[in-house]
């Protein structure tokens, strides 16, 4: 059985001749077509009541009633103007006019079009047949391709549910990635995890399915990139048990794993030339007689001993180990990509992504890349004066802090004291679910802040 790594999406295409064109105006371009339209052209979206103006989109006949052209009037954002066109107009596939649509333009339009085309994967990889609407170019870029693929693997990761998407399920997604590039790929588990990476161990020992460390590297030039991701494949909260409501989707606290695969999957496709290794800790958070408890006191790789503040704060414990492990390279640059806090969701919502940053620099950076890539982040601050409430643990550093206040810093510093101060290292506190459907972004697993970052590694790769 394929996985979601490598399944194969038609959708990315070249363009064939008979395809529908499919025209790209600006606002300024807007009353020009519309006076080179045909009369009867003119006289059909009239009775439609469909205005030529920004995010206005719309399939023109012939005068035999056939497919002729489509058009879409951009502003901004353009990538979710062309999800909702992609929505709106007739399922066919359609091919950019290239004319006078920039390379930027050009990508946003075609994976505006490619993420509102996106159905949750079945397991069994059966193929879902139904026609959608595509817009396709000649030469499809690997770059597109990278972000496409990637996106689509982010989602697919989150969406699979707990009793398939396990810590080995997990590992393999990873493995069968590396297969398909040509990178190694080492697992650590069993009596080696619980050596080399206690905290992994502890987090996840309770669970049916034991844990690992995945351990992913490819390319031999350019910059030391590290992405590390929380791989916790289901949240119980452990014996601080989630209420239901909160538990439902805990399927979805994996999704910084699943984020890294998929920044992972882009880079390697479009073969940006970078030095890259990728880090996951894999485990699920549940309940037996083996359940870490409040007040435990337990080994990390690092040899800090941590104080167990409430055992449903266990990602920063399961990153803890990872983010050691990524600092002995001193990688150029380094980002975790986590479903942390709650307190990340009621600082900025849920579709918004909380940015910490060593380096105030490379937080402009990233925030600048999001801007431009419309995947927006928003820069936290790693607020010294809390630093202190890490240390009131009564036996070893708490991985909760003295505190409910701040949560969202309180964690971002608690994983500061594992990869030090010095580093160029970003944390990424993410939701990595919609609640809610909208064009080229249904209801729920998402990636968020994937082309923004992909967007800062391509920068530092030039």
């Amino acid at each position: 059985m394929s996985t979601y790594a490598t399944k194969n999406d038609t959708l990315l295409s070249a363009a064939h001749e008979d395809d529908i064109p499919f025209i790209v105006l600006t606002e300024a371009q807007a009353p020009a077509f519309k006076d080179s339209l045909a009369a009867y052209q003119q006289a059909m979206l009239k009775s439609l009541n469909i205005e030529i103006k920004a995010g206005s989109a719309a399939l023109l006949l012939d005068e035999n009633g056939h497919p002729d052209k489509a058009f879409l009037v951009i502003s901004h954002p353009v990538i979710w103007q062309a999800a909702q066109a992609a929505k709106s107009l007739p399922a066919a596939r359609y091919r950019l006019d290239e004319t006078n649509v920039s390379d930027a333009h050009s990508e946003e339009i075609q994976l505006g079009f490619l993420l509102e085309a996106y159905k949750p994967a079945l397991h069994d990889d059966k193929a879902d047949t139904k026609l959608v609407a595509t817009c396709h170019v000649r030469h499809p870029s690997k770059r597109l391709e990278g972000l496409a693929r990637g996106t689509i693997l982010c989602r697919d990761l989150i969406n699979a549910p707990a009793n398939l998407m396990t810590p080995e399920t997990l590992a393999g997604e990873a493995t069968a990635l590396a297969h398909l590039f040509g990178a190694q790929i080492h697992i650590t588990k069993g009596d080696a995890l619980e050596t080399h990476f206690p905290a992994i161990h502890i987090v996840g020992r309770a669970a049916e399915i034991q844990p690992c460390l995945i351990d992913m590297t490819w390319g031999t030039t350019g910059p030391l990139i590290t992405l590390i991701g929380k791989g916790v494949t289901f949240d119980s909260g452990g014996l601080d048990l989630k209420p239901s409501g909160a538990m439902e989707i805990m399927k979805k606290d994996m999704g910084g794993s699943a984020h890294v695969l998929g920044l992972a999957l882009a880079i390697m496709t479009s073969q940006l030339p970078v030095r890259l290794r990728v880090l996951i800790g894999a485990a699920e958070n549940a309940v037996s007689d083996r359940s870490m408890r409040p007040l435990d006191i337990i080994d990390t790789r690092a040899g800090i001993k941590v104080e167990v503040g409430n055992t449903d704060a266990e990602g920063r414990l399961v990153l803890a180990d990872a983010l050691d492990l990524a600092k002995e390279d001193k990688p150029d640059f380094m980002v975790d990509f986590a479903t942390l806090t709650g307190a990340a969701r009621v600082a900025l919502g849920t579709e918004c992504p909380a940015l910490f940053c060593n380096h105030d620099d490379t937080a402009k950076a990233i925030m600048d890349a999001g801007i431009k890539e419309t995947d927006p982040l928003w820069h936290m601050p790693l607020f010294e004066a809390y630093d202190k409430q890490l240390d009131t643990g009564q036996m070893g550093l708490s991985s909760t802090g003295s505190s409910g206040f701040g949560g969202a810093i309180t964690a971002a510093l608690f994983l500061r004291r594992f990869t030090g101060r010095e580093l160029n290292w970003a944390h990424i506190d993410v939701m990595a679910w919609n609640r809610t459907s909208q064009a080229g972004r249904p209801k729920g697993g998402e990636a968020m802040g994937l082309r923004a970052l992909y967007h800062y590694i391509e920068t530092l790769a030039q």
